[in-house]
């Protein structure tokens, strides 16, 4: 009988990666690579900041205190090593809206709210659940804020003035851009063209320069030094203040906060969603495991410290996290020191950043919209099947023309629809032929397949896993988990699919993450027994030769491991198959 393991603590829950570090023991070799990290990520995130608190609305100080606030407070308490926290693009409509219809102080509120809902759902250990959130879903979702945040950059990039205001919605807001071209400026075209030209050429040649902060900084000396006609955040703002303001609590009475509940709703969902796919990320980059509730605990207190300091929506950012791990981060101080650094740069140059030209943020904008809009992925489910094709395009359309929780929403349920549909293909009615007393199924567990050899699991050289039933989103996070958790490196690992009726986009981008993650050790990976339409999605997701091989078998693995086999090594008898899949 197998002991079923405890149930983690809430200590083990909700201790932050700080904490645990600290335990780890933490020295000063640490300290050094954190610093450094923390010094690049806070040079991405000061145009960054600015240029997202901008294109929501509101003056670019405020993006400044919530990357400096928030970014602090995500990193303190969060679950995750790596994550940084501040002000994200996909939140940038949620809060132009809310700044439309309820002012700054009422975004303030709504950002505070979504703090303690965040916090709840973190204490009610509701943070698992983001997991059945489909894969095409999240594709589908960042693709159409990637399209949101372009079309709003539009103004800025080309120096257009409206007779009005810019409307919010995607078809008004193109019409009145295009009524405004006769009033096109020149110079802010130049200035913008010259800055995606500079942050693209740096990334070419340079990749681990600053692309942003280079570009920002040369558009502003160009449009010093020439006295170009465009608008920058001195003209506009006035520039912004050296310091933090005092901590300063919204109008909390009843009826406002009803009135601003929806809206701290869907921040508080937005973020949930965006911090823990960030630390997704950044778990698949650095091979760690991240704690989901507490990173929301974090996210939660996050929030509302930012709102006490007049910033707003906090949330893990995928861009900075990964560019934290890239930089050698070893732990969460890099995060708090890429805030306090952030402070720094506010209270010393703060005079210098009025005369950055807004053309030069929007185009900063405009590489981070086109970078997220995840192009790869998204031509990868409208191939992989009709229903992830169905799931993505329906997402995709309602966060670009109707609305970022709807689109969210209806991607799910579209999802779990096509998901029992599935499951009820599955289902399968098998008369096995007689067969001799010593080759007779297993029928204890209802399987009809063979038990394992028990000798093929002790070869020290190979570790062999068996994923058994529908492996479909709801399932990807448990499968990925307890693929990271093994601590050895053996030559090779074989994955038994042979008990896997189904698998989804989910399913294949979690054991892509294995492969990528194995492919790093020099181990092989082998998959046994696919069924064909299983074959077919992960071959389009890219896992086929060399970097997986495909065997009927877990016999025929391990006699290819240690090159027994009399089949090619890249290569299974059915790959002429696979690839007529593919």
């Amino acid at each position: 009988m197998t002991a079923r393991p405890a149930e983690p603590t809430f200590a083990e829950l909700f201790t932050p990666k700080l904490v645990t570090i600290l335990k780890e023991g933490y020295g000063l070799a640490s300290l050094r690579a954190d610093a450094i990290a923390g010094l690049t990520v806070a040079i991405v995130a000061l145009p960054l900041s600015m240029a997202i608190a901008i294109a929501s609305g509101v003056t670019p100080d405020r993006g400044l205190y919530t990357a400096i606030v928030g970014g602090f407070l995500v990193s303190a308490l969060g679950g995750s090593r790596f994550q940084i926290g501040g002000p994200a693009g996909a939140f940038i409509v949620l809060v132009a809206a809310t700044v439309q219809q309820h002012g700054v102080d009422g975004l303030i509120l709504a950002t505070m709210l979504s703090g303690v809902i965040l916090l709840i759902v973190g204490l009610l250990r509701l943070g698992t659940f983001i997991k059945y959130i489909p894969y095409p879903v999240t594709v589908g979702f960042t693709a159409g804020i990637a399209v949101i945040i372009f079309a709003s950059q539009l103004k800025e990039l080309f120096g257009l003035t409206l007779e009005g205001s810019e409307p919010g919605p995607l078809v008004p807001k193109l019409m009145a851009l295009a009524d405004a071209l006769p009033t096109v400026n020149l110079a802010a075209v130049a200035v913008a063209a010259v800055t995606i030209g500079i942050i693209l050429a740096v990334r070419r040649y340079r990749p681990h320069w600053p692309a942003f902060i280079i570009a920002v900084t040369a558009a502003a000396v160009m449009a010093w030094m020439f006295g170009l006609p465009v608008e920058t955040i001195g003209t506009r703002f006035g520039g912004i203040p050296q310091s933090l303001p005092a901590p300063r609590l919204p109008d909390l009475s009843p009826d406002r906060i009803l009135e601003l509940l929806p809206a701290a709703l869907s921040f508080a969902l937005l973020g949930g969603i965006e911090s823990l796919l960030s630390a997704v990320v950044a778990d698949s980059m650095s091979g760690r495991r991240h704690r989901s509730n507490c990173e929301l605990v974090g996210q939660g207190v996050a929030n509302i410290g930012s709102a006490l300091f007049g910033g707003f929506c906090v949330t893990g950012t995928i861009a900075r996290t990964a560019t934290n791990v890239r930089a050698g981060a070893r732990g969460p101080v890099s995060g708090m020191l890429h805030a306090l650094f952030l402070l720094a740069f506010m209270m010393i140059a703060a005079p210098l950043a009025s005369y950055i030209p807004l053309a030069a943020l929007a185009a900063v904008l405009a590489v981070v919209a086109w970078n997220m809009a995840e192009k790869h992925e998204f031509a990868t489910l409208l191939r992989a099947s009709r229903g992830d094709a169905i799931v993505l395009l329906a997402t995709f359309l309602l966060v670009v023309f109707r609305d970022l929780t709807e689109g969210i929403l209806v991607g799910f349920g579209i999802g779990a629809l096509l998901f029992l549909q599935r499951m009820a293909e599955a289902v399968e009615i098998e008369r096995p032929a007689p067969l001799h007393e010593e080759d007779q199924p297993d029928f204890v567990n209802g399987n009809g397949r063979k038990p394992y050899d028990v000798s093929l699991a002790t070869d020290p050289d190979v570790i062999v896993y068996r994923i058994t039933g529908a492996f479909f989103f709801g399932a990807a996070a448990t499968v990925g988990a307890a693929l990271d958790r093994i601590a050895e490196h053996p030559k090779a690992y074989v994955i038994d699919f042979s008990a896997v009726p189904i698998l989804d986009s989910t399913a294949a981008a979690t054991i892509d993450g294995f492969v990528r993650k194995a492919n790093r050790h020099d181990a092989a990976v082998y998959i046994v027994g696919a069924r064909r339409p299983v074959r077919r999605v992960l071959l389009i997701h890219g896992i086929r030769p060399p970097r997986v091989r495909y065997r009927s078998t877990i016999a025929d693995a391990i006699a290819a491991v240690h090159g027994k086999s009399e089949m090619p090594d890249d290569e299974s008898a059915e790959a002429p198959a696979l690839q007529d899949q593919a």
